[in-house]
């Protein structure tokens, strides 16, 4: 890779971690449907410049409820309901997993014996980590959360269909689709007054914790990642996602003081690793087809 894009993805990393603290200061202001669609609504700006994509209409929904809409929403619900920040940045990554285990199912892409033995891995830190919940959050979060990975792991799988079409276009009409459904949403759930004035009276904290989750976040460093992916092979780009739950987990750990007891520290370092050996093994090749 150029240098430039060795920086260019070390910044996305850095921009994925410093997000998760953004999300938890803006829930101290708007509920995580409110802040889920308020990130949407400003990522999707840039359909007022851009055609939407030549993908059908049924396949441009599955990867935005999937994508965005449900791995968005429950990390929101999960970060609300008192996880902490840089678990919930870890628990994200483990959408390798699924990933990997979808693909098995979906397209006959049978793990290497690295990989499978990555996915042991992170099972295991993924197992340790939930001999730590009830302790500062419910189980009921953790479950929510673990929504997450597995709804990022379909858009993945789902986004294989879409190969082809310009990436910037996509995400921006992939969070306009998120963004009406979750709208309405938070108007059902927290009222149409409640959320005027969640919205009419934010702080300049929050408009800023907006920004950065809905422009930065979401619609750069995307569409960055999105440019990378398509000039290098995957082997190359996709490791530098492994920076993001140790940036996620200092930043909360500067901002919040959050601190980890050995057995989820060790969980957390469990699943980060099982996902590096997944990241970086060599995938075999699709099982034959048969008649």
């Amino acid at each position: 890779m150029k240098p430039a894009d060795i920086l260019i993805a070390l910044l996305v990393a850095v921009i994925w971690g410093l997000a998760f603290v953004a999300s938890r200061i803006a829930l101290d202001e708007f509920s995580p449907e409110l802040m889920t669609a308020m990130r949407f609504i400003i990522a999707a700006v840039p359909c007022l410049f851009v055609r939407k994509p030549e993908i059908a209409w049924s396949l441009l929904i599955a990867i935005s409820f999937t994508l965005f809409l449900g791995q968005f929403l429950a990390q929101a619900y999960g970060i609300a309901h008192g996880v902490p920040v840089g678990l919930t940045s870890v628990v994200v990554q483990s959408q390798a997993l699924f990933t990997i285990g979808l693909a098995a199912i979906a397209f006959g892409e049978r793990p290497s014996p690295m990989q499978t033995l990555g996915i042991v891995i992170a099972a295991a830190g993924l197992l340790m980590i939930c001999g730590t919940v009830g302790y500062d959050f419910t189980v009921g979060a953790f479950a929510v959360l673990m929504v997450s990975p597995v709804c990022f792991a379909v858009g993945n799988i789902l986004l294989r269909g879409a190969r082809g079409v310009p990436m910037f276009d996509l995400f921006a009409w992939l969070c306009l689709t998120a963004a009406v459904p979750l709208f309405v949403l938070a108007l059902v759930v927290n009222g149409p007054a409640p959320t005027w004035h969640a919205l009419s009276h934010m702080s300049l904290t929050g408009f800023v914790c907006l920004l950065v989750i809905g422009a930065i976040s979401t619609s750069i460093a995307y569409w960055l990642w999105g440019r990378l992916l398509r000039d290098y092979a995957a082997a190359q780009v996709v490791p530098f996602a492994l920076l993001v739950p140790f940036v996620g987990s200092a930043a909360s750990s500067i901002v919040f003081g959050e601190k980890f007891g050995p057995l989820r520290l060790a969980g957390m370092l469990t699943v980060v690793g099982g996902i590096a050996v997944m990241v970086l093994a060599r995938r075999r090749q699709p099982l034959p087809k048969t008649a």
